[in-house]
Order: C-alpha cells, then sequence, then structure tokens
C-alpha cells in the first residue's frame, strides 16, 4: 500500500506535526514497521526499549507527565498499569476487534470495569524450539522429552522462570492459572530435571544462536519466536506444541493517560493492528510472532513458518503465563533462582 493510500487510511488525508513516543519491545523499532506510518503522517515515531513490564513502568516513574504516548506490555499485565493510573480506555468501535483470534482478545486481562484498555497485537508459545534434523520428532510432542536423559547436553533453556515454570506444571498435569505455595516442591524436581539435561540457560538474542549454531538440539521455553526468523537460513529448526499443552505469550497496545498527541497515538495503535502493519510486526527483524489479527497480510510462505492454519489448534491446547500473588511470584523467582545455581 502506498504511502498516499496510508495517509487517506490512517489520518484522514491531514498530517500532524507531532512527534509520537513509544515504549516498546524491540521488534517495534523495525523501520520496516514504523517507517510506512512515518511517511503516511508525516511524523517521526521515537522508541524506547525495554524489556519486562516492571521495567517499563520504571522508565514511566522516571519521566514526565505526557512524555509518553503508547505502551507495549504483557496483556496480562495490562491491569497493573490501569491500577497505576497509566491508561486511557481504547474506543472498541475503532479497532478490528472481531477479527481478532478470540483467544487473545484476553478480556479476563485487557478489560478492567468494562472498559478496554489494552488490545493484544502480537503472540506465540513458549514450548519447545527444536532442530528436526538432529532429534526424533515424535519426542518433541511431549515435555517428557525435555527430562528425558537421551536429551542430556543437548537442551539449552529460556532464561525466564515464568513460562519455564508454566511449561514445568504442564508437565505434571498441572493447569498454570491453579499454582499454589503447595505444587513448588513438584515443579522444582521437574526443574531440577530439566537443569540436569541442560547445556545452557539462555536468554532471547543466545537462544536463537544456540539452535542456529547447533550449540543446542532443543531449547526448553522456545517457540515461533526463536525458529521462525532464522527459518529461510537453516529450515530443519522448528517448533512444537506437545500434548501437554504450552505457554501462551501475548503482548499488547496500550495508550498512556497523560498523552499530548492521543489522536496520533490511536492512529498508530489502528495502524499496528492493520492486516499491513500485523504483517510487518509479525515478521519484524528483532523476533517473528504471530499477528492477533487473523487477516494479517502475510504471505504464503511467511504463514507456513508461523504455521499459521494451524494456531486455531494451538491455542485450544495454551495455557496462559503463570500469574500468581506478589508472595508466591517470589516464591518462583527464588525458585528459579535455586534452579540456575544447583550444580
Amino acid at each position: 500500500m502506498s504511502a498516499a493510500a496510508l495517509a487517506g487510511l490512517w489520518l484522514g488525508g491531514q498530517a500532524m506535526a507531532a512527534d509520537l513516543n513509544a515504549l516498546v519491545w524491540c521488534d517495534h523499532s523495525d523501520p520496516n514497521l514504523l517507517k510506512p506510518f512515518e511517511d503516511a503522517n508525516g511524523i517521526k515515531v521515537n522508541v524506547k526499549e525495554f524489556e519486562g513490564t516492571g521495567a517499563g513502568f520504571a522508565i514511566v516513574d522516571q519521566s514526565q507527565p505526557g512524555d509518553w504516548d503508547v505502551m507495549v506490555i504483557d496483556s496480562i499485565d495490562v491491569p497493573r498499569g490501569v491500577e497505576k493510573g497509566l491508561f486511557d480506555p481504547l474506543p472498541e468501535d475503532k479497532l478490528p476487534f472481531a477479527d481478532l483470534f478470540p483467544e487473545v482478545v484476553m478480556d479476563g486481562k485487557t478489560k478492567v470495569d468494562g472498559k478496554r484498555y489494552g488490545i493484544t497485537e502480537k503472540f506465540g508459545y513458549n514450548t519447545i524450539g527444536y532442530n528436526k534434523a538432529k532429534v526424533d520428532v515424535n519426542d518433541m510432542q511431549s515435555l517428557a522429552a525435555l527430562t528425558d536423559p537421551k536429551y542430556k547436553g543437548r537442551i539449552a533453556i529460556y532464561d525466564y522462570y515464568l513460562p519455564v515454570i508454566g511449561m514445568a506444571a504442564m508437565a505434571i498435569g498441572k493447569k498454570t492459572s491453579e499454582l499454589t505455595e503447595a505444587d513448588l516442591p513438584a515443579l522444582k524436581d521437574v526443574l531440577l530435571k530439566m537443569k540436569a539435561n541442560a547445556k545452557a540457560v539462555t536468554d532471547v538474542a543466545a537462544s536463537q544462536t544456540a539452535l542456529a549454531t547447533g550449540e543446542a538440539d532443543v531449547l526448553v521455553g522456545g517457540g515461533e519466536w526463536v525458529t521462525a526468523g532464522i527459518a529461510k537460513d537453516n529450515p530443519d529448526l522448528d517448533f512444537s506444541i506437545p500434548k501437554e499443552g504450552a505457554v501462551l505469550w501475548s503482548q499488547s497496545l496500550a495508550m498512556f493517560k497523560d498523552s499530548k498527541n492521543k489522536e496520533m497515538a490511536l492512529k498508530f495503535i489502528q495502524y499496528i493492528l492493520s492486516p499491513e502493519g500485523q504483517a510487518r510486526l509479525a515478521t519484524s527483524s528483532c523476533y517473528w510472532g504471530m499477528p492477533s489479527n487473523s487477516k494479517a497480510a502475510l504471505s504464503d510462505d511467511q504463514k507456513k513458518i508461523l504455521r499459521f492454519a494451524e494456531q486455531p489448534d494451538f491455542l485450544k491446547r495454551a495455557q496462559p503465563y503463570p500469574a500468581p500473588d506478589e508472595a508466591l511470584d517470589k516464591k518462583m523467582q527464588d525458585l528459579w533462582t535455586e534452579m540456575l545455581q544447583s550444580q
């Protein structure tokens, strides 16, 4: 779509001069995503990257009211932003909710007191990523493979406690939404068995490198966000949704209550949720992921890599990130640290 057409669609033909300031994850920094919107609207989108909701809120706390217009946030954390008085309700009639995969609308998290404060823009799975040339693909259909001595020294673990603990919970038949302190000993046992098989515990970038270079054959917590972006260079990389399930991650866009440019902030959100914006976000150079809009303008090859057609089945078997209360969350963090320090 041309810049002129974009201007007509998102701006009604009238440019606005004020820049847009966005707190984002790294996938929103891709010029391929931002430039069409900037060109169409005659503005600059200033982005500041962060990792994790806590880090994002810390930036807001150190800023002046009105410094930021939009924010990318874990869908499950939208209520935290509302509780802090950060976000403005979004106009549902001006956003494509009818086109979203129903499972990622997540009314229970993106709405508070009947008002919509976030809209899911991208999602995916923390699950099993693997090199199908080096593993038995049938093994990858069960979380039991992660503790199987057959894969000792061939596994890397994504270094984020919530999704991996979620996978450990599903491995023993527990629901991520129902975990309690009484489950911690059983979760610890599974995590220690995973660690015994692990060659490394790694961050996002190192996760991709470990699979791409053959340092690891299996990644605990991996998924399309690791394998899709490098699948063209190494088509043997893939991910599975095991029979026990996978952990669903999702990210949302929210608009700041104190934004000085709310009209443009809404237009940005509309662009990101449009079929063209969704395709660019889904295939961002930082990491790929599933677009929340089922009408995303992805190519057939891109849909194949993301396994787009299989999403309805995947979503049925996915469970959300564990969202425990503050006390239990601290105990889970302690459990993760203990696992990392184990020999």
